[in-house]
């Protein structure tokens, strides 16, 4: 295979998993923030202990996962930008889609 197919190839695997973690991670911040707003709901109408300790026990559950993919999107937007620079370096691609596709992901994540 080519280098430059190589390329190409590499920024569609690179960029699909860097746009699948940044959704990830979108969507688990606003579990969060939804089992958060109904755990202060449940302690201001004064749910019964079981109840606030097992949406307490949801909560940390979902810091969890968002730092854990937040962890994963970082790597994978690193690895993706490490791939954009090699890709900058060959003019054939500079109008390629997965090369813009990759370069707006990155944008995104800079976020």
């Amino acid at each position: 295979m080519s280098e430059i197919a190589a390329l190409k190839r590499q920024l569609k695997i690179k960029s699909g998993a860097a746009k699948r973690l940044l959704k990830e991670n979108g969507l688990y911040h606003k579990d969060t923030e939804d089992l958060q707003s109904k755990l202060d709901k449940m302690i201001a109408d004064g749910a019964e202990e079981w109840d606030l300790k097992n949406a307490k026990r949801l909560v940390e559950e979902s810091n969890r996962m968002v730092a854990d993919t937040s962890d994963r999107m970082g790597r994978a937007v690193g690895e993706l930008r490490d791939v954009v620079i090699k890709a900058r370096t060959e003019p054939s691609l500079a109008e390629n889609e997965e090369f813009m596709s990759a370069e707006a992901i990155l944008e995104e994540a800079a976020l």
